[in-house]
């Protein structure tokens, strides 16, 4: 098992070496972590598996995306621990001892980003960078107490990271107050491509209805109304041609042929020790013909066009990010397989239209962080960051 460092096995136990930041600049005296897909110069890149760490050799440079943080004056605290080839979505890497989740301690931290949430929740971080391809930043902020944005595909560079699938990768980041997520996404973004304001909040009812039990559904209506009370009233959206089984096999097929493309003939080339689930997924895209990912294009193709359509120029969607709070640590492999297929039901809406969506962490469910989310047209980036300062504020009010 490979070793971690730190109260809640955020970090990898790996030799230090001197990062430079600037001294001065807007993320002056902020800490940051980098999820281990990342080149950080001077340090290798294991990307969750013992054999790509033993085999990579230290980065010669920084991820272009990473470095503009360290310019504007982050200081780098530490590579965090990822799942698997980050083809996973619970956090639990069986190389590794478990990242804990800092919010609700007997509950997974989700992933792939789980280490990176891990710093940020148990404030090791402040900012700490990660990645969303099936909702490896979505769901550990949502399970975590964080704020998490997947961001409008393609808009942030991905040079010098690991590729997973690229049609469907994304950069992220996690923070815990939106002033320091506004300022990170400022930097990378500078101003959003959407040119309209988005004052139309939507709502589809199979979304709705994806949540787990009635605790979660009295606790989503309860967030619903607070995000209504900051942004207006919701209305119901004309129900889409595509059902949430078709979306979800769509993704499933899309994600695993790139991955199969992207990694089978490292798989293929020796036994690489992959941990059951993931060798499961990685054998699926194996499975896949070219025949059948060009059909499945063509359907997440109809699908983007569709729920362009439905947002329009200021529409956003609001929804539950994942069906509840994260699922238990030790629960067995069928509840966090039941568990994660119905997330990705939710999940996969932004990740096959591209589109952006923030999740924020103004709900809970026994206890544990359960976040709400807003999904935008493309380019909305900022706009989404925005309205969920509106939101949160409400929050507070509320609170007072």
């Amino acid at each position: 098992m490979t070793e971690t460092t730190g109260p809640f096995n955020a970090f990898l136990d790996v030799p230090q070496v001197p990062v430079p930041n600037a001294e001065n600049g807007p993320l002056a005296g902020l800490r940051l972590a980098v999820k281990d897909i990342y080149d950080v110069a001077g340090y290798t890149t294991g990307c969750g598996n013992p054999q790509k760490a033993a085999s990579a050799r230290p980065a010669s440079k920084t991820a272009p995306s990473i470095q503009v943080l360290f310019d504007a004056g982050a200081r780098f605290v530490g590579k965090t621990q990822t799942d698997e080839l980050a083809f996973s979505l619970m956090g639990q890497n069986a190389h590794y001892s478990y990242p804990v989740n800092p919010a609700a301690p007997d509950r997974v931290t989700g992933g792939s980003s789980s280490g990176s949430a891990a710093a940020v929740a148990g404030k090791l971080a402040d900012i700490a960078i990660g990645s969303d391809t099936g909702g490896s930043i979505r769901a550990p902020a949502s399970f975590c107490g964080l704020i998490g944005l997947r961001t409008t595909h393609g808009l942030i560079s991905l040079d010098g990271a690991m590729k997973l699938a690229p049609s469907l990768d994304t950069f992220g980041w996690f923070a815990r107050d939106i002033d320091t997520y506004g300022t990170v996404a400022t930097l990378l973004i500078g101003k959003d491509a959407h040119p309209r304001t988005l004052d139309r909040p939507l709502a589809l009812d199979w979304l709705d209805q994806l949540v787990t039990g009635p605790a979660e559904a009295a606790e989503y209506k309860r967030m619903r109304g607070q995000a209504e009370n900051a942004l207006g009233p919701i209305a119901d959206a004309a129900p889409l041609s595509f059902d949430a089984d078709e979306l979800y096999w769509c993704f499933r097929k899309i994600q695993s042929y790139e991955a199969w493309q992207q990694h089978g003939g490292w798989i293929s080339s020796g036994d690489r020790g992959l941990a059951p689930g993931v060798k499961d997924r990685f054998d699926f895209g194996a499975s896949i013909d070219a025949a059948t990912y060009q059909a499945e294009i063509a359907r997440r193709d109809s699908f983007r066009k569709e729920l362009g359509r439905l947002l329009g120029d200021n529409g956003f969607l609001v929804m539950p990010t994942v069906p509840g709070a994260a699922p238990l640590a030790n629960g067995s492999h069928e509840e966090l397989q039941a568990y994660r297929e119905r997330a990705l039901m939710l999940l996969c809406l932004s990740g096959l239209s591209g589109f952006p969506q923030i999740t924020l962490p103004i709900g809970k469910v026994d206890g544990a962080p359960f976040g709400l989310s807003l999904l935008g047209p493309a380019g909305s980036d900022l706009a989404l960051i925005e309205l969920g300062r509106k939101v949160l504020k409400q929050k507070i009010l509320r609170s007072t």
